[in-house]
C-alpha cells in the first residue's frame, strides 16, 4: 500500500520555497555556463538578418505588384 503524504499550512509552503530556491540555484548555475558571443558577431549577424528580410520584402511585393496587373489584365478581357 502506496502512502500519500499530505502536506498542510507551514510544512507546504516551506517545501515550495526550498524547490524554488533549488530552481534558481540551477539556474544560477547553468547561466555561468553559457558562452556569449562577441558584439562584433551579434551586429554582423542583426545586419545580416535585417538585409534578408528587406530582399524577402521587396520580392514578396514585386510578386504581388505583377500578379495584381497579370490578374487586371486578364479582367479586362473578360
Amino acid at each position: 500500500m502506496s502512502r500519500v503524504r499530505v502536506l498542510q499550512g507551514a510544512d507546504y509552503k516551506k517545501e515550495t520555497m526550498e524547490k524554488v530556491i533549488q530552481y534558481f540555484k540551477g539556474v544560477k548555475l547553468e547561466w555561468g555556463k553559457i558562452t556569449w558571443p562577441e558584439r562584433k558577431q551579434v551586429i554582423a549577424q542583426t545586419i545580416v538578418v535585417l538585409v534578408i528580410v528587406i530582399a524577402f520584402t521587396i520580392y514578396t511585393y514585386g510578386l504581388d505588384v505583377l500578379f495584381k496587373g497579370i490578374i487586371n489584365i486578364l479582367n479586362l478581357k473578360a
